[in-house]
Protein backbone atom coordinates (compact mmCIF):
# COMPACT_ATOMS: atom_id res chain seq x y z
CA UNK A 1 0.00 0.00 0.00
CA UNK A 2 1.51 2.92 -1.38
CA UNK A 3 1.73 6.43 1.50
CA UNK A 4 0.03 9.27 0.92
CA UNK A 5 1.02 12.28 -1.44
CA UNK A 6 0.37 15.58 -2.20
CA UNK A 7 -2.85 17.87 -0.96
CA UNK A 8 -3.71 14.44 1.25
CA UNK A 9 0.09 13.60 2.72
CA UNK A 10 -0.15 17.49 4.16
CA UNK A 11 -4.10 17.14 5.75
CA UNK A 12 -1.99 14.49 7.48
CA UNK A 13 0.77 16.07 8.72
CA UNK A 14 -1.05 19.50 9.95
CA UNK A 15 -4.15 16.84 11.60
CA UNK A 16 -0.84 14.68 13.57
CA UNK A 17 0.01 18.10 14.69
CA UNK A 18 -3.17 18.24 16.88
CA UNK A 19 -2.68 17.30 20.47
CA UNK A 20 -4.17 13.60 21.03
CA UNK A 21 -4.14 13.10 17.42
CA UNK A 22 -1.69 10.12 16.10
CA UNK A 23 -1.25 8.78 12.37
CA UNK A 24 -3.93 6.07 12.51
CA UNK A 25 -6.81 8.78 13.76
CA UNK A 26 -5.35 11.83 11.26
CA UNK A 27 -6.27 8.77 8.70
CA UNK A 28 -9.66 8.43 9.95
CA UNK A 29 -10.34 11.98 10.25
CA UNK A 30 -9.27 12.62 6.59
CA UNK A 31 -11.15 9.54 5.22
CA UNK A 32 -14.76 10.97 6.79
CA UNK A 33 -13.80 14.74 5.66
CA UNK A 34 -13.18 13.26 1.82
CA UNK A 35 -15.58 10.36 1.53
CA UNK A 36 -19.31 11.25 0.39
CA UNK A 37 -20.37 14.64 1.76
CA UNK A 38 -17.55 17.46 0.96
CA UNK A 39 -19.46 20.08 2.67
CA UNK A 40 -18.09 18.59 6.25
CA UNK A 41 -14.49 19.60 4.76
CA UNK A 42 -15.08 23.24 3.50
CA UNK A 43 -17.07 23.38 6.71
CA UNK A 44 -14.31 22.83 9.06
CA UNK A 45 -12.20 24.92 6.87
CA UNK A 46 -14.17 28.02 7.10
CA UNK A 47 -14.83 27.29 11.12
CA UNK A 48 -10.62 27.31 11.32
CA UNK A 49 -10.45 30.10 9.15
CA UNK A 50 -12.75 32.16 11.34
CA UNK A 51 -10.99 31.37 14.30
CA UNK A 52 -7.84 32.05 13.08
CA UNK A 53 -9.13 35.89 11.64
CA UNK A 54 -11.38 36.22 14.60
CA UNK A 55 -9.86 35.17 17.85
CA UNK A 56 -7.69 36.99 20.22
CA UNK A 57 -7.07 37.14 23.87
CA UNK A 58 -9.86 39.26 26.03
CA UNK A 59 -7.67 42.84 27.24
CA UNK A 60 -9.52 42.03 30.55
CA UNK A 61 -8.77 39.14 31.35
CA UNK A 62 -6.57 37.42 28.78
CA UNK A 63 -9.49 34.31 28.06
CA UNK A 64 -9.85 33.91 24.37
CA UNK A 65 -12.36 35.84 22.81
CA UNK A 66 -14.12 37.06 19.32
CA UNK A 67 -15.25 40.03 20.90
CA UNK A 68 -14.24 43.20 22.23
CA UNK A 69 -14.47 41.54 25.87
CA UNK A 70 -15.15 37.84 26.56
CA UNK A 71 -18.64 36.89 27.39
CA UNK A 72 -17.51 36.85 31.22
CA UNK A 73 -16.26 40.32 31.39
CA UNK A 74 -18.92 41.42 29.31
CA UNK A 75 -21.55 40.02 31.60
CA UNK A 76 -22.96 42.28 34.33
CA UNK A 77 -24.50 40.35 36.74
CA UNK A 78 -20.56 38.46 37.55
CA UNK A 79 -19.31 39.25 40.33
CA UNK A 80 -16.47 41.78 40.08
CA UNK A 81 -15.04 41.09 43.57
CA UNK A 82 -13.86 37.49 43.28
CA UNK A 83 -11.27 36.68 40.93
CA UNK A 84 -10.38 33.14 40.08
CA UNK A 85 -6.62 32.90 38.44
CA UNK A 86 -6.71 29.95 36.06
CA UNK A 87 -3.70 28.87 33.74
CA UNK A 88 -5.30 28.41 30.27
CA UNK A 89 -8.39 29.54 28.72
CA UNK A 90 -9.30 25.86 29.09
CA UNK A 91 -9.36 25.67 32.90
CA UNK A 92 -11.96 28.95 32.59
CA UNK A 93 -14.30 26.64 30.47
CA UNK A 94 -13.83 24.23 33.27
CA UNK A 95 -15.35 25.94 35.79
CA UNK A 96 -17.65 27.38 33.43
CA UNK A 97 -19.10 23.53 32.64
CA UNK A 98 -19.60 23.65 36.54
CA UNK A 99 -21.70 26.24 37.04
CA UNK A 100 -21.10 27.21 40.33
CA UNK A 101 -18.34 30.21 39.86
CA UNK A 102 -19.98 33.75 39.14
CA UNK A 103 -16.86 35.72 39.72
CA UNK A 104 -14.61 36.78 36.93
CA UNK A 105 -11.40 35.33 35.67
CA UNK A 106 -7.85 35.56 35.12
CA UNK A 107 -5.60 33.88 32.57
CA UNK A 108 -2.05 33.96 32.96
CA UNK A 109 -1.32 32.02 29.85
CA UNK A 110 0.49 29.11 31.31
CA UNK A 111 2.68 27.95 34.35
CA UNK A 112 5.98 28.76 35.26
CA UNK A 113 8.51 26.21 34.19
CA UNK A 114 12.47 27.67 33.83
CA UNK A 115 13.13 24.34 32.68
CA UNK A 116 11.19 25.25 30.04
CA UNK A 117 11.54 28.78 29.59
CA UNK A 118 8.48 29.45 30.91
CA UNK A 119 9.57 32.49 33.40
CA UNK A 120 6.87 35.04 34.96
CA UNK A 121 7.48 37.40 32.03
CA UNK A 122 6.14 35.19 29.72
CA UNK A 123 2.81 35.33 32.13
CA UNK A 124 0.23 37.72 32.87
CA UNK A 125 1.05 38.80 36.51
CA UNK A 126 1.89 42.08 35.81
CA UNK A 127 -1.78 42.28 34.24
CA UNK A 128 -2.86 40.39 37.36
CA UNK A 129 -1.11 42.98 39.89
CA UNK A 130 -2.05 45.90 38.34
CA UNK A 131 -5.98 45.02 37.71
CA UNK A 132 -5.90 43.94 41.91
CA UNK A 133 -4.31 47.88 42.21
CA UNK A 134 -7.25 49.26 40.34
CA UNK A 135 -9.50 48.21 43.00
CA UNK A 136 -12.57 46.06 43.75
CA UNK A 137 -11.25 43.07 43.85
CA UNK A 138 -12.09 41.60 48.09
CA UNK A 139 -10.55 37.80 47.04
CA UNK A 140 -8.02 36.50 44.41
CA UNK A 141 -8.76 32.61 44.28
CA UNK A 142 -5.85 31.02 42.70
CA UNK A 143 -6.73 28.66 40.69
CA UNK A 144 -3.58 26.58 39.35
CA UNK A 145 -3.35 23.18 38.86
CA UNK A 146 -2.24 20.77 41.34
CA UNK A 147 1.43 19.96 40.27
CA UNK A 148 4.87 21.42 41.14
CA UNK A 149 4.57 23.92 38.73
CA UNK A 150 1.24 24.72 39.21
CA UNK A 151 2.33 25.18 43.20
CA UNK A 152 5.16 27.24 41.94
CA UNK A 153 3.12 29.43 40.10
CA UNK A 154 0.43 29.73 42.74
CA UNK A 155 2.84 30.72 44.93
CA UNK A 156 4.96 33.37 42.65
CA UNK A 157 1.21 35.14 42.24
CA UNK A 158 0.23 34.87 45.91
CA UNK A 159 3.65 36.79 46.46
CA UNK A 160 3.22 39.44 43.36
CA UNK A 161 0.26 40.07 45.71
CA UNK A 162 0.76 40.67 48.84
CA UNK A 163 1.44 44.40 48.15
CA UNK A 164 -2.25 44.78 47.20
CA UNK A 165 -3.63 44.19 50.68
CA UNK A 166 -6.30 41.70 48.87
CA UNK A 167 -7.47 38.16 50.54
CA UNK A 168 -5.61 35.44 48.62
CA UNK A 169 -7.01 31.90 48.72
CA UNK A 170 -5.85 28.56 46.58
CA UNK A 171 -8.28 25.90 45.59
CA UNK A 172 -8.70 23.13 48.29
CA UNK A 173 -7.22 19.57 47.66
CA UNK A 174 -10.40 18.44 46.26
CA UNK A 175 -8.40 18.12 43.08
CA UNK A 176 -6.50 14.90 42.75
CA UNK A 177 -2.58 15.96 42.83
CA UNK A 178 -0.29 15.98 39.95
CA UNK A 179 -3.77 15.95 37.26
CA UNK A 180 -5.06 18.92 35.22
CA UNK A 181 -7.91 20.95 35.66
CA UNK A 182 -9.58 20.23 32.55
CA UNK A 183 -9.80 16.92 33.35
CA UNK A 184 -11.70 17.36 36.44
CA UNK A 185 -15.34 17.10 36.91
CA UNK A 186 -18.05 19.66 37.59
CA UNK A 187 -18.68 17.90 41.34
CA UNK A 188 -14.75 17.85 42.10
CA UNK A 189 -14.29 21.60 40.70
CA UNK A 190 -17.78 22.81 42.97
CA UNK A 191 -15.99 20.95 46.32
CA UNK A 192 -12.84 22.49 45.39
CA UNK A 193 -14.03 26.12 45.51
CA UNK A 194 -16.31 25.40 47.84
CA UNK A 195 -13.09 24.04 50.27
CA UNK A 196 -10.72 26.66 49.31
CA UNK A 197 -8.14 27.66 51.85
CA UNK A 198 -6.29 30.90 52.92
CA UNK A 199 -3.10 30.66 51.05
Amino acid sequence: MSEPVGVIAELLEELTKLPGIGPKSAERIAHFLLSGDRRHATELADALRAVADKVHLCPECFNLTDGELCPVCGDPKRDAGLLCVVETPRDVNSFERAGNFRGLYHVLGGRLAPLDGMGPERLTFTALVNRVRRGGVREVILATSPTLEGDGTALFASTALAPTGVAVTRLARGLPSGSSLELANAQMLAEALDGRRTF
